[in-house]
């Protein structure tokens, strides 16, 4: 079972990606539908975080696009480093939020 802040987290950094996207089309010149109900729906999921867990999400997000990340075969798909052995068990546990040594993004195993 995940934890609850990285579920929620991951669900936030989907609203985040879709908002971004929308906004760029938007740019182009094409009208988009519904972009105001995802800013609703990621003001309210954002209300259900944890505040260190959220600043912890925000100020990665402000040096990178994906915050969180996740980790298959022990390897971080952010950066693609191996994560040490120890970490993997805890992770799969999923009972607390990893970040990868190298890239600092917070991390999620698929396995």
């Amino acid at each position: 079972m995940m934890n609850k802040d990285l579920e929620k987290l991951v669900y936030l950094q989907d609203l985040d990606l879709m908002i971004e996207e929308a906004e760029d089309v938007e740019k182009l010149g094409f009208s988009i539908t519904g972009c105001d109900e995802l800013k609703q729906a990621r003001e309210e999921t954002a209300e259900k975080i944890s505040k260190p867990s959220l600043y912890r999400y925000e100020r990665l997000r402000g040096k990178l696009k994906r915050a969180i990340v996740p980790v298959k075969n022990d390897i971080c798909l952010g950066c693609f480093l191996r994560q040490p052995t120890s970490k993997g068990k805890q992770g799969r546990e999923r009972s607390e939020i990893f970040t990868c040594e190298n890239c600092g993004r917070m991390l999620y195993w698929l396995d």
